[in-house]
């Protein structure tokens, strides 16, 4: 079987030289002594993990970042990268977590892309640390075939995931090794770069020593996988009243990201939950009883699903969960007299992307200067949604979210006391008005 040809990762099939002294700092003298990286590719979503021990020439001035190298393709799929510093041993080991920021230095001759992870505490000429860095890439692996003719109730699927033997590293690498996880022992096919093996379910490529800065050997793994979803899009809704229940909407657009069955049409199995729940059109179907067991058990008995469109061949779905959250489990008040709302960002399937996602916090009447935390980047914007109530609207993008972003972040605002009062007297006001109306016409 012929393995399919891409064109983003070709610019980086031969770096095979070294970066030029202008590519980083001068006073840069770190090596990479030893590296052990996992990829975990039992899903459909490619987990890296990197160990590094890294030190600091007796001869260089203090170092206060480590650089990271990434493909140009592996930059345009990154969804998530993170680094903490190891120090100690054994029980005694400190994990210090480090920030990480693409590099403002260009790109290296063969096309490299550098970040750095930011040393709190300066590595001193003649020290010696150890990193594990943590990066996730989304939609690398192809189907291969990308189209399936099969009369079988679940049939193979076989994707190619492409990669290279050694870890791309603009520093000298002592001594490194890969191994490549994979969900089951269904190898068809595997790139050798001697020493190379493969035993069941993991391949180990190594042990390399003594490897140029900004060396790649391009490798390709061709095997089986299970089917996996995506979603397309994901706009979440947050309503937050002043008293009762935060009202969450989510609608999505997903669809099965694998091979594509010819000529046989597939539908999800749909079925009308117990009409003791909220909505007589509620659905449920395959996938989505997943996410319905990670929400809180507090609002499973507030939880309604609307399939708007079914799966065809592929398969593609878009449907509506709602659900409710009791509001003083979020709505807390801080030390400075401003109350914030403590939610969690992104989608809680791990193994599943979200290409697309926003959602929307609508503040109780009367907030204002709304203030975001969120442990990573995202577009933020805000506006008044109601101009006579004052609701403050609060809205949150971003793209490529996996299951690591799937954190808690903090709206902070500032409330007005006068509107606590803002719902009771408007009942009272209505009660007051059929009242007079009910004086009127009695007594007149």
């Amino acid at each position: 079987m012929t393995p399919p040809i891409r064109s983003l990762p070709i610019v980086v099939l031969f770096f095979l030289s070294a970066v030029s002294s202008s590519s980083l700092p001068p006073e840069d003298g770190i090596r990479v002594v030893s590296a052990e990286r996992l990829i975990h590719l039992t899903g459909p979503i490619a987990r890296v993990i990197i160990t590094l021990e890294v030190e600091n020439s007796a001869a260089a001035s203090d170092a206060s970042q480590v650089f990271l190298a990434f493909t140009p393709w592996e930059v345009k799929h990154l969804a998530f990268v993170k680094a903490t510093r190891v120090d100690g041993k054994h029980r005694k080991k400190a994990h210090e977590p480090l920030r990480v920021q693409a590099s403002d230095l260009p790109a290296t001759p063969n096309g490299a892309r550098l970040y750095s992870a930011l040393l709190s505490t300066h590595l001193k000429p003649g020290e010696s640390t150890t990193l594990e860095v943590l990066y996730v890439l989304t939609h690398v692996l192809d189907p291969y075939p990308a189209r399936i003719v099969s009369q079988s109730a679940e049939p193979r699927q076989l994707v190619y995931y492409h990669d290279s033997a050694v870890i791309l590293s603009p520093y000298h690498v002592v001594e490194q090794v890969t191994y490549i996880k994979m969900p089951s022992d269904m190898v068809e096919s595997f790139t050798k770069v001697d020493p190379t093996s493969c035993a069941g379910a993991e391949m180990k490529y190594g042990t390399y020593y003594d490897r140029m800065p900004i060396t790649y050997l391009p490798i390709s793994v061709h095997y089986e996988n299970r089917p996996f979803a995506v979603v397309q899009k994901l706009e979440r809704k947050v309503d937050v009243p002043r008293r009762g229940h935060i009202k969450v909407t989510d609608k999505y657009k997903m669809k099965q990201d694998g091979a594509w069955y010819k000529r046989i049409f597939l539908r999800l199995a749909a079925t009308i939950l117990p009409e003791s729940l909220f909505s007589s059109s509620r659905l449920e179907c395959p996938g989505i009883l997943a996410f319905a067991k990670t929400l809180p058990s507090s609002s499973k008995d507030r939880l309604y699903f609307t399939l708007v469109q079914g799966p065809r061949y592929g398969w593609h779905c878009t449907f509506t969960a709602g659900y409710g959250l009791p509001l003083e489990n979020y709505l807390f008040e801080s030390v400075d007299g401003r109350r914030y709302i403590n939610l969690t960002f992104g989608f809680p399937q791990l193994d599943t992307v979200v290409d697309d996602f926003a959602t929307t916090i609508v503040l109780p009447e009367g907030s204002k200067n709304p203030q975001t935390i969120v442990p990573f980047p995202t577009k933020t914007s805000y506006s008044y949604l109601y101009y006579v109530t004052g609701r403050t609207k609060v809205v949150l993008k971003n793209k490529n979210v996996v299951g690591e972003h799937n954190v808690p972040f903090q709206v902070y605002y500032e409330s007005n006391p006068i509107f606590v009062l803002a719902d009771p007297l408007t009942v009272w006001a209505v009660i007051g008005f059929i009242a007079v109306c009910i004086a009127y016409f009695y007594f007149t």
